[in-house]
C-alpha cells in the first residue's frame, strides 16, 4: 500500500475528527430483564457479551435474539474485555481477582494480589493490542469493610504477568479505556466526577496523569473512545466529549448509564447498558478497538 503524503494524512485525520454524530440518533432497546449489567464487550465472533453482576451470569446477546446465559456463578463478574487472541478477561469483584478465559473454556488467574495483599474488588478492564492489561480496583459498598490495600488502585499487568500500580488513589477509579493508537489511557474517578488521562509508552508504562474532564454529571463509570478520539462517558446519560475534553452532547440523559461498548459488523454501533436494559445506537463513528 502506498504511503500517504503528510498533507494527505492531515486531510484524512481532519476528516475523521470532523465526522459528525447524527443530529437524530436512533436508540433501540435490544435486551431487557437485566438486574445490573455492569460489564459489556463485543466479541469478534459477532455477539455482545454481558456480565450481569446481580444475577451472577454472563450472557451472549446475538443480533435479533434474546440474551442467552453462557456462564454461571461468576463471582460477581463486572468488567469484561477481549484480547487479540479472543480470550475473555473477567473482573470477578466478589472473588477479588481478574481471570482470563480462552476459547476452549480454560481459565487462569491474571491478578489476585498486590504486594502480598488481596485486591479490593476489580471493576473495569481493558487490554491493549500487544497484551498489556489495565484494570481498576475500587472498594465500593461492602468491599470497603474487607479491603487489605490502603488505596484504590489502577493496575497494569504485562504480557509476562508482572503487576504494577499505575496509580494509588484514595478516591475510587471506575471505568477504563484506551485510545485507538494505544498511547493514552483514560480512567473515570467516581468520587471526583472526573476522567483522568495517562500517557502510555511502548512497554505499557503509564505516566503524566492529568484531568481530562471535570464536572461529569452523575457518577462516571464505563468509558469508550472512537477512532476520532471522542470519549463516551457512562454517567447520568451517555456524555460525549471532543478529543480535547469539551462536552459535545449527552444522549439518554434521563437514564443512569453504567457502561457502553462499541460493536456490530463495522464496530459503528454503541451498545449502552442501564441497570435493567441494553440499548443500541448507530453513532456515526467506529470504535477504538484494540483487538
Amino acid at each position: 500500500m502506498p504511503r500517504l503524503s503528510s498533507l494527505a494524512l492531515i486531510l484524512v485525520l481532519s476528516n475523521l475528527v470532523s465526522a459528525q454524530i447524527p443530529e437524530e440518533v436512533e436508540v433501540t432497546r435490544v435486551a431487557t430483564g437485566m438486574r445490573f449489567p455492569a460489564g459489556i464487550v463485543w466479541s469478534r465472533d459477532g455477539f455482545l457479551a454481558i456480565a450481569d453482576t446481580a444475577k451472577r451470569e454472563i450472557y451472549r446477546l446475538d443480533p435479533d435474539q434474546r440474551p442467552k446465559p453462557t456462564r454461571q456463578d461468576t463471582n460477581g463478574a463486572q468488567g469484561l474485555a477481549y484480547d487479540a487472541q479472543s480470550r475473555l478477561y473477567i473482573c470477578e469483584a466478589n472473588a477479588r481477582k481478574v481471570v482470563r478465559l480462552d476459547k476452549k473454556g480454560a481459565m487462569e488467574t491474571v491478578a489476585a494480589a498486590f504486594e502480598g495483599k488481596k485486591l479490593n474488588s476489580p471493576g473495569e478492564i481493558t487490554v491493549r493490542h500487544d497484551g498489556q492489561v489495565y484494570f481498576t480496583d475500587p472498594a465500593f459498598a461492602g468491599a470497603i469493610d474487607t479491603r487489605e490495600l490502603s488505596f484504590n488502585g489502577i493496575f497494569h499487568v504485562s504480557p509476562k504477568g508482572e503487576i504494577e500500580a499505575v496509580a494509588r488513589w484514595q478516591t475510587r477509579p471506575n471505568g477504563i479505556a484506551l485510545s485507538a493508537d494505544g498511547k493514552k489511557l483514560f480512567v473515570s474517578d467516581a468520587d471526583r466526577h472526573a476522567v483522568v488521562q495517562f500517557d502510555l509508552d511502548s512497554k505499557g508504562a503509564a505516566t503524566n496523569p492529568r484531568d481530562f474532564i471535570k464536572g461529569v454529571e452523575g457518577v462516571p463509570a464505563g468509558l469508550r473512545l472512537d477512532v476520532t478520539g471522542r470519549l463516551y462517558v457512562s454517567a447520568q446519560g451517555l456524555a460525549i466529549y471532543t478529543p480535547d475534553g469539551k462536552l459535545m452532547r449527552t444522549l439518554m440523559d434521563s437514564q443512569r448509564v453504567i457502561n457502553c461498548a462499541f460493536g456490530g459488523p463495522e464496530f459503528d454501533f454503541l451498545f449502552v447498558a442501564t441497570p435493567k436494559e441494553i440499548y443500541k445506537i448507530k453513532i456515526g463513528a467506529k470504535g477504538a478497538i484494540q483487538y
